[in-house]
C-alpha cells in the first residue's frame, strides 16, 4: 500500500500527460490495424491487455521505496546481463535481429526494453556511490573507466542481436546521466572526437554489409525505393499527404491500402501525419516536450542524487526514442526498430515505458521527508 502522505506528492501532471498519449496511441492503432486483422484477439484488444498489465507494473513500482533498489543493484545488473545472454540463445529470431522471445498469443518481448530500465538504476546508482564522498570522483580516469564497463557490456550485447538502435539508446542514456554527475568537459569532447574518427572504421571493418546498406540508403532513400528505402519513401509520402489537417481516421490511403509498413509499431506516427495531419503531429509532439521537461523539473527537487540520476536517465531514454522514431518517419534519422514510446503497438516497450514512469513518480513523491 502507498501511504497517503506520499500521495500529496504524486505528480498529476506526468500522468495525465502519459494517458492522454496512451489515449492517442490506441486510437491510431485501432485505424493502423483494422483492415489487417483476421483473428478475434485483435492488435488493439492486445495492446490494451498490454496497457493494463503496464498501468499494474507502474503502481507497484510506486509502492516501494526507489532508495531500496540501491541494495538490489548488482542483482538487478547481473540478472540483466544474463536476460540478455539468454535472449541471444535461446531468444526468437526476428527481421534478422535475435531480440525477442514469443509468449504465445500476446506475442514477443524484447528483454532489451526491460534491460533499459535496470541499467538506469544500475548505473545511477554507481555514479551516486562514487561521488557519495568525492564530488569530483566522477573525473578520476579509474572510476570512469569502470562506469564505461557498466555500460558496455550491455551495449556489446544489444549490438550483438543486433540492435543498433536500441544500443544507440544506452549510449544516450550514459552521457546524459554523466553530463548531469558533472563529468568533465574535456572527457565529453575527447569522446566525441573519438566518435568522430572511428565512425569511418565501424561502418568499413564492424558494420554488417545490410547495416552500411541501410545507412546509405538513409542518405538517399531512392538508392533502393523498393527495397530498403520503400519505408522511408511510403512514410514520407504518408506524411506529406496528410497535409494540416490529415485525411481522417480510416481513411488514409498508404495506411488503408497497406502501402505503409511497421504501421502500427515502428511508423505509427506517419498514420498520424496521413489521417490526423500536422495538427495532430504537433499535439503530439509538444505532449512529448511539455513531458520531457517535466521530468527535468522532477529531477531538479529530487531529494538526492541517485533520485535525480534515475529520472535523468528516463528523461534521456524517452529523449532519444521520440528523436529517433519522428526522425526516421521524415527522414531525419536512419531507420531502426525504436518504438514510440506509449503510442506505438509493443507489450515490451509499453511495460518499459510504464516502468520508468514509475520510477520517476517514485522520486518525486519520495521528493520531502515524511513526518509521523
Amino acid at each position: 500500500m502507498i501511504d497517503k502522505k506520499l500521495l500529496k506528492n504524486f505528480d498529476t501532471m506526468t500522468m495525465v500527460i502519459v494517458l492522454i498519449l496512451i489515449g492517442i496511441g490506441i486510437v491510431v492503432i485501432s485505424s493502423a490495424t483494422h483492415v489487417h486483422e483476421t483473428n478475434d484477439f485483435s492488435a488493439v484488444q492486445k495492446h490494451i491487455v498490454w496497457t493494463v498489465l503496464a498501468i499494474g507494473l507502474l503502481l507497484f513500482i510506486i509502492s516501494i521505496d526507489y532508495n531500496s533498489l540501491a541494495g538490489m543493484v548488482v542483482y538487478l545488473y547481473i540478472g540483466a546481463i544474463l536476460l540478455l545472454i539468454s535472449v541471444l540463445l535461446f531468444g526468437t529470431e526476428i527481421k534478422g535481429a535475435k531480440s525477442w522471445f514469443t509468449i504465445g498469443s500476446l506475442g514477443s518481448i524484447q528483454p532489451a526494453e526491460f534491460v533499459k530500465v535496470i541499467v538506469i538504476i544500475t548505473f545511477s546508482k554507481h555514479i551516486d556511490k562514487i561521488k557519495e564522498n568525492d564530488p569530483e570522483a566522477i573525473n578520476k580516469p579509474k572510476n570512469l573507466l569502470a562506469l564505461c564497463i557498466h555500460m558496455l557490456i550491455p551495449i556489446l550485447l544489444i549490438m550483438k542481436q543486433p540492435d543498433w538502435g536500441t544500443a544507440a539508446v544506452f549510449i544516450g542514456i550514459m552521457v546524459m546521466i554523466l553530463f548531469a554527475a558533472g563529468i568533465s568537459y574535456k572527457y565529453i569532447f575527447t569522446a566525441f572526437g573519438a566518435a568522430a574518427v572511428s565512425l569511418p572504421l565501424l561502418f568499413f571493418y564492424v558494420m554488417e554489409d545490410y547495416q552500411r546498406e541501410r545507412l546509405l540508403v538513409f542518405l538517399d532513400p531512392n538508392r533502393d525505393p523498393l527495397g530498403r528505402g520503400y519505408h522511408v519513401i511510403q512514410s514520407k509520402i504518408a506524411i506529406g499527404s496528410g497535409q494540416l489537417y490529415g485525411k481522417g481516421l480510416f481513411q488514409g490511403t498508404q495506411t488503408q491500402r497497406g502501402f505503409l509498413p511497421e504501421q502500427d509499431t515502428d511508423f505509427i506516427f506517419s498514420v498520424i501525419g496521413e489521417e490526423l495531419g500536422f495538427i495532430w503531429c504537433s499535439i503530439v509532439i509538444i505532449l512529448f516536450v511539455i513531458l520531457l521537461l517535466r521530468f527535468l523539473y522532477l529531477a531538479s527537487i529530487a531529494k538526492d542524487n541517485f533520485g535525480s540520476y534515475i529520472i535523468i536517465g528516463v528523461t534521456a531514454m524517452f529523449f532519444f526514442h521520440v528523436l529517433i522514431n519522428i526522425g526516421m518517419t521524415i527522414g531525419l534519422a536512419p531507420v531502426t526498430g525504436i518504438p514510440l514510446p506509449f503510442i506505438s503497438r509493443g507489450g515490451s516497450s509499453m511495460l518499459t515505458n510504464m516502468a520508468a514512469v514509475g520510477l520517476v513518480l517514485n522520486v518525486a513523491m519520495r521528493r520531502q521527508k515524511i513526518n509521523f
